[in-house]
């Protein structure tokens, strides 16, 4: 009875979460931060709506999250999603782990390309990088770990000139940057999108907005939902998941870990946690929720 009380009352929060950069680490590509883990368990039983939106895979949320979140023991009851690959992946999360993975095959890429793209990398870039193969939609090329960050700089700009033409020469309309390159309909289905730590390709159609709308879509089955919604982020992409939130008509504010890069002008609050970027902004930021909800 307890349970079904509790999501028949909306909760005072909700959260829409970028994974890299505000939960987990850019440099470790884990969750550093040891309170990170306990502040959203916290706000988990507090019946607080909790989506990951990520570019990531499910396969790396279940390791570098949710693993981590039931070690740490998660509540009986409560509301939890993940979005993947911007929006082409999508599950449940619940007390024992990742329900069903859906994956939306109608904007994966080509099999030959995936297969070209996987040999580009191990034939011409694999002393500063490596192809993501838990991803089942998109394709990611990623920065080693064991690879500093000026070395791997130094060599993306070649993988996404030869990634681009990779797909240019299989037909398939591409856009990076300010370069457009139709197939023979004049379509532009996928794009190269190029971030600090990786490039991804990927369908138009991936964006964090539809993501966010397919996460609050689940919360609302579970029961009300509430009006206040934060989202946080260190890309410019991540402000999506606010538009859509409101566009929905809720209260948001997003927070960006990342504001060097440029800070978007939207018609609702930007956040910003002081001089902190990162896990270190997005670690203080729970700690200000679980803080002002009275849960310690």
């Amino acid at each position: 009875m307890e349970y079904w009380n509790m999501l028949k009352t909306a909760s005072p929060l909700g959260l829409l979460l970028d994974v890299d950069g505000p939960i987990a680490s850019p440099v470790t590509r884990t969750i550093a931060t040891p309170s990170i883990l306990t502040d959203l368990i916290a706000l988990a039983a507090a019946n607080v709506p909790i989506a990951f939106i990520t570019g990531r895979s499910a396969a790396f949320i279940r390791e570098q999250v949710v693993t981590p979140l039931r070690e740490q023991g998660l509540p009986l009851t409560f509301r939890m999603y993940g979005v993947c690959e911007k929006g082409a992946v999508w599950f449940p999360i619940g007390v024992d782990g990742m329900g069903d993975v859906v994956v939306d095959a109608s904007v994966a890429l080509p099999d030959a390309v995936v297969d070209e793209l996987r040999q580009l990398v191990h034939d011409e870039f694999a002393d500063t990088m490596f192809f993501d193969e838990t991803k089942q939609a998109m394709v990611s090329v990623e920065q080693r770990t064991d690879v500093d960050s000026r070395a791997y700089k130094a060599r993306q700009p070649a993988f996404n000139e030869a990634a681009f033409s990779i797909l240019v020469r299989h037909g398939l309309g591409v856009s990076f940057e300010d370069r457009v390159s139709a197939d023979a309909s004049g379509a532009v289905p996928f794009r190269l999108d190029a971030t600090i730590i990786s490039t991804d390709v990927e369908s138009v159609k991936l964006d964090k907005n539809h993501a966010a709308e397919r996460a609050l879509a689940f919360f609302a089955e579970g029961g009300p939902l509430p009006q206040l919604w934060r989202s946080v982020g260190d890309s410019r992409s991540d402000y999506r998941m606010a538009d859509h939130l409101h566009e929905a008509g809720y209260d948001v504010a997003h927070v960006d870990v990342r504001p060097l890069d440029g800070m978007l002008t939207r018609p609702y609050p930007i956040i910003v946690m002081g001089d902190q970027i990162h896990d270190e902004a997005g670690a203080s930021f729970l700690d200000y929720w679980v803080t002002k909800l009275g849960l310690r």
